[in-house]
């Protein structure tokens, strides 16, 4: 079926499909709609991300349900509020000519009493994050026990961020003969217990392989050491002008933190992690949208929501602590039968990694090195060069141009061009002549953490969280104190009433001089040498404290502990380009150095 008419979609939906612009339904919407309409049956649906999974599910619920009552006939549960919004807003643009047809959002972060007033106007279909849904039901809000249709969609993330029992919960208020379908990525045991716990016989169609990468996605990855991973990324965004990405990271902290450093380095970079609030977080997301974010820095269940079809790349800043998520983040990219590419920066210790994410995604990694400075100088060059040419003149600067080319009379053209472009090709030549090979040998440990341990000094400090200092005052405090380098102050450890940090060991005798006799608020700050011990077993992969448990391949098993982490997580210009091509020496016109907290 290569059109939406042979779908069996009324006319009125046709019409907004047709306003819409889409022309070809995909994979999965060929599969499921003629599914859906024909009978009653449950549905499990497995196919990527960005494979319009959501028209898949809409379409059908708008031509099934009836807008002329005001009960609530569907109800779909997705993982969270961007997402939620983002279907709400899809459903109400599909069914533009349904008169009468009321679909409501269900969030946390907004009014619940508004939430609810809407709902009491006659709600037909609730889209709803099961945290807030189960609230709502139990203060008697909502009422869904004469819903038809009951969709569970990304059920592999809902699953995974803890909400088992919240959906558990949920469906138990639903009618026993309603039709349940659900959408998913990725095919792990929790779904299929789900599907056996509260479907019956459900119709399974599967686009692509089960728990496969998309087609249109191709994978890298980049070995460096540990020290050196933000360095590369800023050259793999150097070394695609035009990049509009998604970069993951593990934690809340990581994301906030790479942000700002990629933001205070010059580039047009943003931060969306579960701590923003409702607000910040949507006008992250319309700056994102709207391309005046180019890196857009996320968790994993934060970028659940992100659904923009033109992202170039997903770079993996840090590889995920379950293997399906991956799937997950390279989904972002190679969308709408686009091509994109999914880049992970790796250390030597996680190689491993990248095998199993291979039989996971039955897709194989490209080893890439990190692009050097003269590469990037390349590649800059001719991407300016591209731009003006494909510039339209501007007319306006007519009248300024006799005395500009009073100014440039005795230069040839070659000259000229020779000077235009040198603003820029300087620029980068200067950042990039000393920079090191960030690439990490194979087979090699020198990138290793314990061979940088052995070439740096630890040191003990009498001063710690009593004092009011977490790891990154204590770290500003001793590199402004000491007059050390961005970089050269690390891995800062804060205890209660003490810390501890690292230097190089050229530094060693600077540390111990300058706090000799050094008082703070009138109390001496003592510092002092500690002995190196040896890096307990339980550290590395082989154990974690807490009782988490790591496979042989680096990845965590799903523990309880981990979905209850990551459930509490719901909820300048670039260095390397120059609109106004300020001449050399002008201090914004020259990437700023890599400053690191």
């Amino acid at each position: 079926m290569n059109t939406f008419q042979q779908l069996g979609l009324e006319e009125h939906l046709l019409q907004a499909i047709n306003d819409l612009g889409f022309e070809t339904p995909s994979e999965v919407q060929q599969k499921a709609i003629p599914t859906l309409l024909s009978d009653e049956n449950d549905l499990v649906a497995l196919a990527q991300t960005g494979t319009g999974k959501t028209a898949a599910f809409g379409f059908p619920m708008l031509q099934k349900i009836d807008v002329n009552s005001r009960t609530t006939q569907g109800l779909i549960l997705s993982p969270t509020r961007e997402l939620c919004l983002q279907i709400t807003n899809e459903l109400k643009l599909y069914g533009k000519y349904c008169k009468g047809l009321n679909v409501t959002a269900i969030y946390g972060g907004a009014s619940i009493t508004e939430q609810a007033k809407n709902v009491k106007r006659g709600a037909q279909i609730i889209v709803a994050t099961p945290g807030r849904m189960k609230d709502m039901i139990s203060r008697r809000l909502v009422d869904i026990s004469k819903i038809d249709y009951a969709v569970l969609d990304e059920a592999d993330e809902m699953l995974n961020m803890g909400f088992f029992e919240d959906i558990k919960a949920i469906l138990s208020h639903t009618p026993q003969e309603k039709s349940t379908w659900l959408f998913s990525a990725t095919m792990p045991k929790e779904v299929s217990i789900i599907a056996k716990k509260f479907m019956a016989n459900p119709t399974e169609i599967t686009v692509g392989s089960k728990n496969t990468g998309s087609k249109n996605v191709s994978h890298e990855y980049y070995l460096v050491g540990s020290r050196d991973r933000y360095a590369a990324l800023k050259r793999l965004a150097d070394a695609h002008p035009h990049i509009f990405s998604v970069i993951f990271c593990r934690t809340k902290r990581d994301t906030q933190k790479v942000a700002e450093k990629l933001i205070e380095d010059g580039y047009s970079a943003g931060a969306l992690h579960g701590d923003l609030s409702q607000n910040q977080r949507d006008l992250v997301m319309k700056s994102f949208r709207n391309k005046q974010i180019q890196m857009l820095v996320a968790t994993d269940v934060a970028a659940r929501g992100i659904d923009v079809d033109d992202i170039t790349h997903v770079i993996n800043y840090q590889l995920p602590d379950e293997i399906e998520t991956y799937t997950h983040r390279s989904g972002r990219t190679g969308r709408a039968g686009k091509t994109g590419v999914s880049m992970v920066i790796i250390t030597k210790s996680e190689q491993r990694k990248i095998k199993t994410i291979e039989k996971i995604i039955q897709k194989s990694f490209v080893k890439k090195d990190v692009p050097d400075g003269m590469e990037i100088c390349e590649v800059q060059l001719k991407a300016l060069a591209h731009k003006i040419h494909d510039t339209e003149i501007n007319h306006e600067i007519d009248p300024y141009l006799d005395e500009i080319n009073l100014l440039f009379e005795d230069s040839s053209k070659e000259e000229l061009i020779k000077k235009f472009f040198s603003v820029e090709f300087t620029r980068f030549f200067n950042y990039y002549k000393k920079a090191k090979n960030l690439n990490s040998p194979s087979g090699n440990d020198s990138f290793s953490d314990e061979k940088k341990d052995d070439q740096s000094a630890r040191f003990f400090i009498n001063i710690g969280k009593k004092d009011g200092y977490d790891w990154m005052s204590m770290k500003d405090f001793l590199r402004d104190a000491l007059g050390l380098g961005q970089d050269d102050v690390f891995k800062v450890d804060v205890k209660d009433s003490y810390s501890f940090f690292n230097t190089e060991t050229v530094h060693m005798p600077k540390v111990l001089e300058f706090f000799s006799d050094f008082k703070q608020n009138g109390r001496y700050i003592n510092v002092e040498i500690t002995e190196k011990k040896e890096r307990r077993g339980n550290r590395r992969f082989g154990g974690q404290k807490g009782g988490r448990s790591r496979r042989k391949d680096g990845f965590r098993s799903e523990g309880r502990g981990n979905r209850k982490d990551r459930r509490k997580d719901n909820g300048g210009r670039s260095p390397r380009r120059s609109s106004d091509f300020k001449p050399q020496g002008s201090s914004s016109s020259r990437p700023r150095r890599n400053r690191r907290k």
